[in-house]
């Protein structure tokens, strides 16, 4: 469909909208990347969005520079682009997660564009990474847009006591913060145990639940058949009074 085409249908209101949240377009202009967890040690899916060109021109590359506290990267496959895992060689041997020695770490993550991504619609690309042992910092990811005509460097970062909201081109950030729990899931493991223990905790009672239930049906049922005993007795005693 042609982009053009769809401009006669917005409406007056639609217009009016627009042009209110003119005012959040520079916010919103930047290159950024949204983590589903910060937590140090946590492997984390990091989403990287862009939702213009370079100045009108469609964008055609998106090129992710990597922490050198991650060595290793998986990129997510996403339909609209294909993806390459840059390499380069470490000074000296590390050791991964797992216990596996690397002798190389991955540099760079970069996105080509099937089809030159048209500026004023918005795509996103994501990484899994390993986030490191170190709460408090603060990775940085630049990235290259690369489009049509020109390229847009979103490499800024903040200096010392500046504040990042007046920088023209920044660099995505995450900032790492305390592990909530040991291991792959051991904060969910632990959330759970927490969980039946402040159950038990509210409800001292929760646990014999069921015996009370037992006892109490057993009582209901002696008296039932108690009685039950004394209704048939009475019966008998009057019939045995009838024949004498």
């Amino acid at each position: 469909m042609n982009v053009r085409s769809t401009l006669p249908a917005i409406g007056a209101g639609a217009a009016a909208l627009a042009i209110v949240g003119l005012t959040a377009i520079p916010a919103s202009a930047h290159v950024t990347v949204t983590p589903n967890t910060t937590a140090a040690g946590a492997y984390a899916v990091l989403t990287f969005s862009l939702g213009h060109g370079c100045e009108g021109s469609p964008t055609t590359k998106l090129t992710i520079a990597m922490p050198e506290d991650i060595p290793a990267v998986t990129p997510t496959v996403n339909p609209g682009w294909t993806v390459e895992k840059v390499a380069e060689d470490l000074e000296e041997p590390i050791k991964d997660a797992h216990g596996n020695e690397l002798t190389e770490r991955i540099a760079e993550v970069v996105y080509t564009a099937r089809t030159p991504l048209v500026d004023g619609f918005r795509d996103t690309v994501e990484l899994q990474v390993q986030l490191p042992e170190k709460a408090g910092e603060t990775l940085v990811f630049p990235v290259v847009q690369t489009c049509v005509e020109g390229e847009t460097g979103w490499t800024e970062t903040a200096a010392d006591g500046q504040d990042p909201e007046t920088l023209e081109s920044p660099a995505p950030t995450v900032t790492i913060t305390e592990a909530s729990g040991e291991g792959h899931g051991g904060g969910a493991a632990e959330d759970a145990e927490d969980g039946d223990a402040s159950a038990s905790a509210a409800d001292p009672d929760s646990s014999d639940g069921s015996e009370d239930s037992d006892s109490s049906g057993l009582a209901i049922g002696g008296l039932v058949a108690g009685v039950g005993g004394l209704a048939l007795g009475g019966l008998a005693l009057a019939r045995s009074g009838k024949k004498a």
